[in-house]
């Protein structure tokens, strides 16, 4: 089942990892609140919003509770995480499963939330959408891009994903810091063309539930794949390994933009993928608008997505109709 909202339709917040602290605090955020408000909607909070530990988390409890309550209330029409995090695995065994496969919502995050978009595939057979969170609408510069994106995603069954103009390696969430706008281009690896059903997320929590049912099976998967700050390029190598081990039916590997503080350059993603004879028989792309970098695009998960890369400019993805999990 595929659903998409519609003008008045209820979007829950919740905090399934790190909390709204993480990232200002409820006050701070709710210019997010007030863009979504103004694109039709009716923004609401999981009840355990406002609480905060050491960890700038909550306790398990409290985000079980606040997700079973998103998934069971049924004016609710989709879920969106208020950031990322570190711990909403630690989520999956407390959840109860039968609440999330009877109450289908689409579910918005991007991050952490990769560990809640492969539970919700798997588990219940539903498609995500990795995309912005709730704190990535109180981002001033690149809003109109990340905007219209998402409502793409968020209002249509089959679309293109489009290149921004410009992207930035900035904290998008401290309005204090200076911004510094790079020139924008997807770039190709390997040329080619192929279909097949989209998977993938943060490359460093993807794999957390590789083993368990909380993986999703994924027959002929475009890849898709971004790493956080902090990252390295040897780490990179290594979890691109581990999956392409797991999915050795790959039919594409899209890569997200690296944060510049990762120092991931041309030569050096090359290397790293000149060491998988795979990717040179798919079609490979990267630079892409997705990941920790802004603005970012929003991409379904679960869907069937035609990659065509024809040749260095001419890149195309697009979200097709004959979707299936």
């Amino acid at each position: 089942m595929n659903l998409k909202l519609k003008k008045g339709d209820e979007i829950r917040i919740i905090s399934p990892s790190a909390s709204i602290e993480r990232v200002g605090g409820f006050e701070e955020n709710l210019i997010a609140k007030k863009r979504l408000d103004n694109l039709g909607f009716r923004v609401t909070f999981g009840k355990h919003i406002l609480e905060n530990d050491e960890f700038y988390s909550s306790s398990v409890s409290s985000r079980v509770s606040d997700f079973h309550d998103a998934f069971s209330d049924k004016n609710v029409k989709a879920i969106m995480t208020t950031i990322g995090g570190f711990n909403s695995n630690e989520l999956l065994t407390h959840i109860d499963w039968d609440i999330v496969r009877s109450n289908p919502k689409m579910f918005f995050g991007y991050s952490d939330a990769t560990s809640l978009h492969n539970a919700i595939r798997a588990v219940a057979h539903q498609i995500t959408y990795y995309g912005p969170c709730y704190s990535s609408f109180k981002m001033d510069e690149l809003q109109e891009y990340q905007t219209t994106e998402w409502l793409r995603a968020a209002l249509n069954d089959s679309f293109d994903l489009e290149p921004s103009d410009v992207w930035t390696s900035d904290l998008w969430f401290d309005k204090f810091l200076p911004r510094h706008p790079l020139t924008n281009k997807w770039k190709v690896y390997t040329l080619g063309e192929a279909t097949g059903i989209s998977t993938g997320g943060n490359i460093q929590t993807y794999c957390l539930q590789a083993g368990t049912r909380f993986f999703p099976e994924t027959q002929n998967p475009i890849v898709f794949i971004e790493q956080a700050e902090g990252g390295s390029p040897l780490e990179f190598s290594r979890e691109l390994a581990q999956i392409l081990q797991i999915h050795n039916d790959i039919k594409a590997l899209v890569i997200g933009r690296f944060p510049t503080v990762n120092a991931m350059t041309d030569e050096k993603l090359q290397s790293v993928l000149d060491k998988f004879p795979i990717l040179k028989k798919i079609p490979v792309i990267y630079d892409l608008d997705f990941g920790h970098t802004q603005p970012i695009f929003t991409v379904p998960l679960g869907q069937s997505i035609k990659v065509s890369a024809t040749n260095s400019d001419n890149i195309k993805v697009s979200l097709q109709e004959n979707y299936k999990i």
